[in-house]
């Protein structure tokens, strides 16, 4: 027989029988999605369920390439990348359907590359971006954390265009509902929108421009009879306020309700939620005399085990209200803060840097927990959810917070000094979440339902 190595029948029968059963499976995952759950690709393919808190596959993913050159990789066709005189949008929305129907394009594993074009609003041209996250005019000197593109690894997502957006949007409400994170993504995708649009066809319904004080803000496009609303909810469920019998104010966090607004929102077309940055606090993290269910307040719950039953809410309230056929449901990773030398209460900094990570092993390696409590969540949820999974890539960027340009100074040295205010947990405008807009709108386009069907 030579080197020839014998198999016994035995085995080799075995291992037929497990191919054809994992064959099945998937064949029954993939077809189960077909039309009861129209965003399978999206939000439960099982590499996106892996890489939502497991460190990414050292094959080239989740990294920074400074050339702006891709690496080959073996068995990944390309479709729609031959010369064909089509623009490169049309090729991107090709690729993007093509991996769509394959069910096979995790859009949330790549790396950054080098990319010189315009942001898709200039710094300082957008007045409705909040003080605190406008860099540009709180007089940050360089722009090279502009110069960074998200690549999937397998696919390309098309750039954000507005006008498309706008007419897949049309008559429709979009509303982001969360902490001032989500506040951060919603201020991008105004501005995105709003750009080369006649201002007057633009407005804020109830006429606010303090956006860190309202709890719910809407701008409407009339020329497109939409709006893209804001919600203020740090922990998705209600926090309730009563009085003690000396008049002392108590607050409390009552896990099994969702906050009042939640009737205002219930009908919208898209909603896109997130929370976990809030449950760091010290009421939270302590958990003494601070979580009730009921009438019953804990006298000490875990931090974690709050979270999880404030997701559970959640998606109790989800599956009780939100009608799945008129309504995608969206939900937000967490985005990582990025403090050296102490947390963001105990002079916290990042201030000094200019670059991303390029060496993913300075990356967290541990799963985070907040991240892995979705999982089961979602697993145990009957209404299609797209996860929008920016939490690895995010974590690339430390060079996009605001750090000490959350605010402006008389002078630089003022400016150096001022270690106290750093923000280390938003980011600037224009910044790392225009690129979470754009994958949101690659998401609606993979899940591919009404308007957004290509």
């Amino acid at each position: 027989m030579g080197l020839m190595k014998v198999v016994p029948f035995r085995r080799v029968t075995y291992g037929c029988l497990a191919g054809l059963l994992a064959s099945f499976l998937l064949f029954f995952f993939f077809s189960a999605g077909g039309e009861g759950n129209l965003n399978v690709a999206a939000a439960y393919s099982p590499s996106n369920l892996l890489s939502w808190f497991l460190p990414a596959p050292h094959d080239g993913s989740g990294w920074l390439d400074p050339t702006g050159s891709r690496p080959k990789k073996k068995g990944v066709g390309r479709r729609g990348n031959r010369s064909s005189g089509r623009s490169q949008s049309e090729k991107s929305h090709e690729a993007l359907e093509t991996h769509r129907l394959q069910g096979s394009c995790d859009i949330f594993s790549g790396r950054w590359i080098r990319d010189d074009r315009k942001p898709l609003y200039d710094p300082g041209s957008c007045p409705i971006v909040d003080p605190t996250f406008s860099c540009h005019e709180n007089g940050r000197p360089d722009q090279e954390f502009l110069n960074w593109r998200w690549q999937p690894n397998d696919c390309d997502i098309p750039r954000l265009n507005a006008k498309d957006f706008l007419q897949k949007l049309r008559g429709q409400r979009l509303v982001f509902v969360g902490d001032s994170l989500n506040r951060n993504m919603w201020e991008s995708l105004v501005c995105i929108l709003r750009n080369g649009l006649n201002e007057s066809r633009v407005y804020e319904e109830s006429g606010t421009n303090d956006f860190k004080a309202s709890e719910h803000i809407s701008f409407r496009f009339m020329d497109y009879n939409c709006s893209v609303e804001l919600v203020r909810s740090p922990y998705l469920v209600r926090v309730v306020h009563t009085k003690a019998a000396n008049g002392e104010r108590i607050e409390r966090l009552s896990l099994d309700l969702m906050e009042k607004a939640s009737g205002s929102y219930r009908d919208a077309d898209i909603i896109i939620f997130n929370t976990g940055h809030w449950w760091n606090h010290v009421k939270t993290k302590l958990g003494v005399d601070y979580y009730q269910e009921g009438g019953h307040v804990y006298p000490v719950l875990p931090v974690m085990a709050a979270y999880k039953k404030a997701l559970s809410t959640w998606a109790r309230w989800i599956d009780e209200n939100i009608d799945p056929n008129k309504t995608q449901v969206v939900f937000r990773g967490i985005s990582p803060s990025h403090f050296r030398g102490g947390n963001w209460n105990t002079g916290g900094r990042c201030h000094g840097e200019r670059e991303p990570i390029f060496n993913e092993t300075f990356l967290r390696r541990k799963p985070v927990p907040k991240l892995k409590a979705l999982k089961p969540v979602f697993d145990q949820m009957k209404t299609p959810v797209i996860f929008l999974n920016i939490s690895r890539l995010t974590e690339f960027r430390k060079d996009a917070h605001p750090s000490i340009y959350g605010m402006k100074y008389a002078s630089a040295a003022e400016a150096v000094n001022a270690v106290e205010t750093q923000d280390c947990s938003h980011w600037c405008l224009p910044g790392l979440p225009d690129t979470w807009n754009e994958l949101l709108y690659a998401s609606l386009l993979m899940a591919g339902r009404g308007t957004w069907k290509s």
